[in-house]
């Protein structure tokens, strides 16, 4: 779950880390009463699930009560990178001497997390990455050791920060990791973290994603679905509890579990097709699933046909079968539809479907035929 800005800040705010005083709003008079309240000048900022938000003009300064409204006014419903803003973030200008960069994320391949430091903030750290790659201090945290503060400061240290902003930096960094971890985060970043000229570190802004499956630790992270960028396909899967990514090609995938899922995409490429959708049905395919996965599928007028990739485990062959036949009786399907099935009870599964085959309904014993198939009908379906 990506988070927008203001929540990020009010995640960290939790952890103790100092971030700007603020509100958010989706309404212009809240917003000057905001700026009111914690005092001009203020920033008034756009919330959307994207970069690139002052070059669009979504992040103004306000020196008075009028620039305020006048800058709310034009933020809210601004188009940013096919985004629009619902929301807006009204907080109290800082002062600013210098910008740092500060992250944490899992490095999958070295197992550990990782932090990145940099002296140079306040741009992307892709952009310093490809210029000046040392500019980036990086530090791998054992997760069964965690990090201790002598680590921390060395690793201050190493990315060559103002001295002046040693201590704050590191007692940020510290509250940073315990967000990351106790949080069950996939990112934390801060950027820019600042330093004041009073010599104060602050975090200005923030970059949270949080892992979706630990909801059931933190059940107050339901407050974040609201906020999450979904299309109507996407909301319409959400709704019937299905893991469902949008795509723009014409080969409709459904799979059960997310590694399949992934590899059945991939395989639709491979064969010069272009996947509509990425959706895991997870571990069952009994009809009520299958039906609500064919129906999100069927919403889609982009899809032309559909690749149903099933690999029975727990699931038996023969439920999957009966469960694609139920579904087809309550749904209309307007694409023709090519099943793989294999795995526990396959052969089961195949003799349940081989009297319903027909011109809307095929199989194919392996993936990757069923894919050249799927692409086969996607493309004389879009031409003919």
């Amino acid at each position: 779950m990506d988070l927008l800005e203001y929540q990020g800040k009010q995640f960290f705010a939790q952890y103790g880390i100092p971030v700007s005083d603020g509100e958010a709003t989706d309404n212009v008079d809240d917003a000057v009463a905001i700026a009111e309240r914690v005092g001009y000048p203020v920033v008034v900022k756009a919330q959307v699930h994207t970069g690139g938000r002052g070059k669009a003009g979504g992040v103004k300064l306000a020196e008075n009560a009028d620039e305020a409204r006048m800058h709310a006014s034009n933020i809210l419903g601004l188009d940013i990178k096919g985004h629009v803003v619902k929301t807006i973030w009204v907080e109290i200008a800082s002062d600013i001497a210098e910008e740092y960069y500060a992250s944490f994320t899992l490095d999958r391949s070295a197992k550990q997390h990782l932090g990145m430091l940099s002296a140079e903030g306040g741009v992307e750290i892709e952009t310093v990455a490809e210029e000046n790659p040392d500019a980036i201090a990086k530090i791998h945290v054992d997760p069964t050791v965690g990090l201790t503060e002598d680590q921390c400061r060395a690793w201050v240290e190493a990315a060559n920060l103002n001295p002046d902003a040693t201590d704050g930096a590191v007692d940020i960094l510290m509250k940073l990791y315990n967000a990351y971890v106790e949080g069950d985060a996939d990112l934390v970043e801060i950027n820019p973290l600042i330093l004041k000229p009073t010599g104060e570190v602050h975090a200005l802004d923030a970059k949270v994603s949080l892992d979706g499956n630990a909801t059931y630790e933190h059940p107050d992270y339901t407050k974040y679905d609201a906020t999450q960028p979904r299309d109507e396909r996407e909301e319409a899967a959400h709704a019937k509890g299905l893991q469902y990514v949008g795509l723009d090609g014409s080969v409709g995938v459904i799979a059960n579990g997310a590694g399949l899922a992934m590899s059945t995409v991939d395989v639709v490429n491979q064969v010069g097709g272009k996947p509509a959708n990425f959706l895991d049905i997870g571990g069952g395919a009994n009809a009520d699933v299958m039906s609500g996965a064919m129906e999100v599928i069927n919403n889609d007028p982009a899809v032309k046909a559909i690749f149903i990739n099933i690999f029975g485990g727990i699931t038996r062959g023969e439920e999957v079968a009966n469960g694609i036949i139920e579904a087809m009786n309550r749904v209309t399907i307007d694409a023709p539809i090519v099943i793989r099935l294999d795995g526990t009870n396959a052969n089961e599964g195949r003799a349940i479907l081989e009297p319903h085959l027909s011109d809307s309904l095929m199989m194919e014993t392996t993936m990757l035929d069923a894919a050249r198939k799927a692409v086969e009908l996607a493309d004389s379906q879009a031409n003919g």
